[in-house]
């Protein structure tokens, strides 16, 4: 028998070699959480870097969003100041197919088979030249549901806001019928240039909006017009009835209005949007102070003013075509 002395070296040697062996199992699998722990810092990483690079992207991206609408927003504010030295586009917009006939008649326009305009907008657009201007003649068109002339200011707006948009005349004018006053020295048949725009239906009874609600805007500035036409002046204020209640008589008065009619002033508000000079000449066809019922005075003469409209219109693109704003 090997003596007990052996068998004890034996064992030690190998205790001393699991010992080892263990140390080495715990290096080795320390080493491998090492590693596995550097691959997951290392993905991490990455994925961080690429979330950065995508999000710096995408803010690259609305940059390049932000800069274009705002180099389109001055390329349009200058567009706009860049206007025509000269008067060569004008669109004239009536409320009434009876009132526009004689005058489109007159000036020989055509009527545009396809209208030029978005949407279901019911305007009718006649279109030709007078010298090297063109002119347009607009109608509101007939209201749907209801078989009559889409007359008032809500129609009025929605016309000239597409007439702006999409004509770009560098002149709007109003032509139309409207009432006048005994008080200010009005008879039918009278021929108006407008000074002034005013909503007499507006009744806001708040700070701010009151004034809001009147919408005063004045007209394009045309003294040499003006004195050439020898029309009447006057304030054109405009509601959406037709005829005058006590409340709306008073509003009238404040305005200080020569004449009543229902479009003028919603398309001053958008010429005022667009930034296109706006003028209106006004035919009188019912005295609203006077002894007749207007509607029946209006029907009576509606014809008549709008002959008148027929011989002052023409007159008043002729002067125009061709002209600087500032000359007029």
């Amino acid at each position: 028998m090997p003596p007990s002395g052996g068998r004890s070296n034996y064992n030690c040697s190998s205790s001393r070699g699991n010992s080892a062996r263990t140390k080495s199992v715990s290096i080795c699998r320390d080493s491998q959480t090492q590693n596995d722990a550097d691959r997951n810092r290392f993905r991490m990483s990455n994925r961080s870097r690429t979330l950065r690079m995508r999000r710096d992207v995408l803010e690259l991206a609305s940059n390049f969003v932000s800069l274009f609408l705002v180099l389109g927003s001055l390329y349009k504010q200058h567009k706009k100041k860049q206007r025509p030295m000269s008067v060569t586009t004008i669109a004239v917009l009536v409320a009434m197919e009876a009132e526009a006939a004689p005058l489109i008649e007159h000036l020989g326009l055509k009527k545009q088979d396809k209208s030029p305009f978005v949407g279901p907008l019911p305007a009718v657009v006649h279109t030709g030249k007078v010298g090297d201007t063109t002119v347009h003649v607009i109608t509101n068109g007939t209201a749907h549901g209801f078989g009559v002339d889409s007359v008032g200011t809500v129609p009025a707006a929605l016309t000239a806001y597409q007439v702006c948009e999409v004509l770009k005349p560098d002149l709007l004018l109003n032509a139309g019928t409207a009432g006048g006053f005994k008080a200010k020295g009005g008879a039918v048949g009278d021929v108006y240039l407008a000074t002034a725009f005013k909503n007499h239906d507006r009744r806001i009874q708040i700070p701010d909006f009151d004034v809001y609600g009147v919408g005063a805007t004045d007209a394009a500035p045309c003294p040499n017009l003006r004195a050439a036409m020898g029309f009447k002046d006057g304030v054109v204020s405009t509601g959406n009835s037709l005829d005058c209640p006590e409340v709306d008589s008073q509003n009238i008065t404040s305005n200080d209005a020569s004449v009543k009619e229902m479009e003028a002033a919603g398309i001053a508000h958008v010429a005022t949007m667009f930034g296109t000079p706006f003028i209106a000449v006004k035919a009188i066809t019912d005295i609203v102070d006077g002894d007749k019922p207007s509607h029946e005075e209006f029907m009576e003469n509606l014809g008549a003013a709008a002959k008148a409209l027929q011989a002052a219109v023409p007159k008043v693109i002729t002067f125009v075509a061709g002209r600087k704003i500032e000359d007029l």
